[in-house]
């Protein structure tokens, strides 16, 4: 006979407090029954009638690996928005969806992998190195800008209502994780006091302290010698004291096994998971925390520890509504048709073409017009949608290839060309010399009036370990250079002199140097997701103008970076780079012009806490409507200790019709003004400090691509130097 399960008890009483109803439960259960739920594959508990759950969910750019969902560009491509009120729009739909999703799987009785409501996303680590595999998964280099992405993605995941969560969100991978992924599960990142604070740690404060995410996701790596899963420093000292986070702690996917099998801290998995639970990591991804019992039998751990993290981990699924009427919670009538549904395909168009960035366009070759004569698409990302998603990826009910969106939006006179070309990597085709296989491309080519090359790199040769192809070097790129034979296929397709517009397809800085010599435009669309060739095609003959911006510098070489495995900022990012880039953070053409003028601050002297605004007038000067990123950077002149070059402390994507003008602000705050010294310490120091109001980056390359150099001003900080709290 079956157990009847017992739910008349406090725990399932909604007027109760979530924290007195999950302290009921917890102080129910058996010590073998704390350290199952503490599993991300937590059990039923059928004697209380609690269903399985899986904690293992993930929704990167749209709801992933449990089918059908709207997918939308790869995280880098959204950074390349510059809007975090775009991104927090799409977040909603994302939650909407995986909402809808998790009760019509709870209704077929399928609780399995990614059918939950607990998301470990969005990847706030900093993209520092433009090898990293899984750079593509970030919002980029800047400290600044991830941490407004992230704190708008958070938000809008988790939702509006005073009482429960739509979704939980995860920011990961706590901290100091940016690769090599081959060494990730033993590497010990060493990063100075400044670099923490002020380069790695900050994204994720503002996630936890103003986005309020509920949950945190650990890394594999160590952080200064401590494995991030058992790190006191990061999860009792920062996250607990400082921050006073009181969400649940997650740990990558078997990282607590790395602590002694990889990291050799521990020399048995029940210390391991002692170390973990003890430190605050409530939850283990993998199974090192079946030893629990074991470690409690062992004098490792008491029931109280455990009963701190079960108490958490219940308060979340609480939070969730997971065991209250349907009709108390707002988001469990979501209905399942918004899944994939045509509003939402329309956002991940927009949210397409708002990323592609613009690099170069000679002689205004784009946009190009519907009635061409003839056009030649060519290319391994031309016509391949699995290249368009990424990793950790939904499944697009149709996808549109570059190719598709093309032939879609040209005149039906006009002749389409297609071949691949060659393959993404590789010197050879079945057998192929290298001639046969570039002749069918250059047959078309010569025959068009104008050439299309999508090129780049895929998901298959950047991302995580065991993900990809390139083996050797375990996800991460070891050149960046175009890959096989697609630098021939480009070098052969130009030498006709026929109009070629270059599109990378890739979520990491090329180094296209003899691209931006001889090509006369390059797009660079990212992984633009479900809608790429439509928001392409939108780009390509003018429908829209190109408004994305660069979240990452590319370099001109891999000898102008420092070495792959040294966590310090020197020589690295916009921020603190020493080599001139191909490209700069920040940078991005349009099809019209903007002007700046009128530049004034509110106060020339500023003292500690006090408030500034700046504010300027931007202006479409140009024929065409285009969305300007105004971009506000900050210098301190002279600091008394090593700062950045200058650091962005503000921005805004504004939509401007030809001849608008537009007066807009920015209110900056002590915490802006404020530097990190070497020790660590966040500091009002006085002296001048130089603001930059404009289109780009306050250098002579920024000025230069974009015929145009940012307005500046100058103020003084009065006063004496004072440490800040964090």
């Amino acid at each position: 006979m079956s157990e009847v399960a017992n739910t008349n008890i406090p725990f399932y009483d909604p007027e109760l407090s979530f924290e007195a109803r999950a302290r009921d439960l917890v102080s129910r259960l058996t010590v073998a029954e704390k350290g199952a739920q503490m599993l991300h594959e937590a059990p039923a508990i059928p004697r209380f009638g609690i269903p399985e759950y899986n904690w293992w969910n993930e929704c990167l750019h749209g709801v992933a690996r449990a089918g059908v969902a709207t997918v939308f560009p790869q995280a880098i491509g959204l950074a390349a928005m510059w809007s975090p009120s775009r991104l927090g729009q799409i977040a909603s739909v994302i939650a909407d969806e995986g909402r809808a999703k998790h009760h019509e799987f709870a209704r077929q009785n399928d609780r399995g992998y990614y059918k939950g409501l607990t998301f470990w996303t969005p990847n706030i680590n900093i993209f520092r190195d433009p090898r990293w595999g899984r750079g593509h998964e970030t919002y980029g280099e800047c400290p600044y800008l991830t941490t407004q992405l992230g704190v708008a993605f958070c938000a809008a995941l988790q939702g509006d209502d005073p009482k429960y969560f739509k979704l939980i969100a995860t920011p990961k991978h706590f901290a100091v994780h940016s690769g090599p992924e081959a060494l990730r599960h033993s590497f010990n990142a060493l990063a100075s006091p400044k670099d923490l604070r002020e380069t790695y740690l900050p994204a994720f404060r503002a996630c936890i302290v103003d986005a309020k995410a509920y949950s945190i996701m650990s890394a594999y790596n160590r952080t200064n010698g401590e494995p991030c899963s058992s790190s006191k420093a990061l999860l009792v000292d920062i996250l607990r004291e400082e921050w006073k986070f009181d969400g649940y702690v997650v740990s990558d996917c078997w990282a607590i096994r790395d602590i002694h099998e990889h990291h050799k801290v521990t020399r048995t998995p029940a210390e391991s998971a002692a170390v973990s639970v003890k430190a605050g990591c409530d939850l283990n991804c993998g199974c090192t925390y079946e030893h629990i019992p074991a470690a409690v039998e062992q004098g490792l751990l008491s029931e109280a520890d455990l009963d701190i993290c079960l108490t958490r981990l219940f308060v979340a699924r609480l939070k969730l509504g997971m065991f209250d009427p349907p009709e108390r919670v707002p988001y469990a009538s979501i209905p399942y048709e918004v899944n994939d549904s045509p509003a939402h395909a329309e956002l991940a168009r927009v949210a397409a073409r708002e990323s592609m960035v613009l690099l170069k366009n000679q002689g205004s070759l784009l946009p190009l017009p519907k009635d061409l004569g003839s056009i030649a698409v060519i290319g391994p990302n031309a016509n391949e949608p699995h290249v368009l998603i990424a990793n950790y990826y939904g499944v697009p009910s149709n996808p549109v290839t570059p190719l598709q969106g093309i032939r879609n939006a040209v005149s039906p006179e006009t002749k389409v060309w297609y071949t691949e070309g060659c393959k993404l990597t590789g010197q050879k085709r079945e057998g192929v010399s290298r001639s046969g296989l570039l002749s069918e491309a250059v047959s078309m080519a010569s025959r068009a009036d104008v050439t299309v090359l999508c090129l780049g790199l895929s998901a298959d040769i950047e991302g995580e370990q065991g993900d990809v192809s390139n083996s050797d070097a375990g996800g991460d790129k070891t050149s960046l250079d175009l890959p096989g034979l697609q630098q021939a296929l480009l070098e052969e397709i130009v030498a006709l002199g026929k109009p070629t517009v270059l599109v990378l397809i890739a979520g990491s800085a090329l180094t296209i140097n003899w691209a931006d010599e001889h090509v006369r435009a390059i797009v660079q669309a990212w992984y633009p997701g479900q809608a790429t060739g439509e928001a392409l095609a939108d780009i390509l003959f003018g429908d829209y103008s190109p408004g994305g911006r660069l979240p990452i510098t590319f370099p001109r070489s891999l000898t102008d970076v420092p070495e792959f495995t040294d966590y310090r900022m020197q020589g690295r990012t916009y921020r603190y780079a020493e080599k001139e880039p191909l490209y700069p953070f920040g940078y991005g053409l349009s099809y019209t012009r903007f002007g700046y003028s009128s530049i004034e601050a509110s106060k020339q002297k500023v003292a500690n806490g006090d408030d500034v605004v700046v504010s300027a007038t931007v202006q479409n000067i140009g024929e065409r409507a285009g969305d300007e990123v105004v971009q506000l950077y900050l210098r301190a002149v002279d600091a008394p200790f090593v700062v950045p070059v200058h650091e962005l402390r503000g921005f805004l994507r504004l939509p401007l019709q030809p001849g608008e003008a537009q007066r807009i602000s920015f209110t900056l705050t002590t915490r802006d003004f404020s530097q990190i010294d070497e020790a660590g310490k966040r500091l009002f120091q006085p002296g001048r400090y130089r603001i930059f109001v404009g289109g780009s980056q306050p250098d002579e390359r920024s000025g230069d691509l974009i015929g145009e150099d940012p307005l500046s001003l100058e103020l003084e900080l009065i006063g004496s130097r004072t440490e800040l709290t964090y």
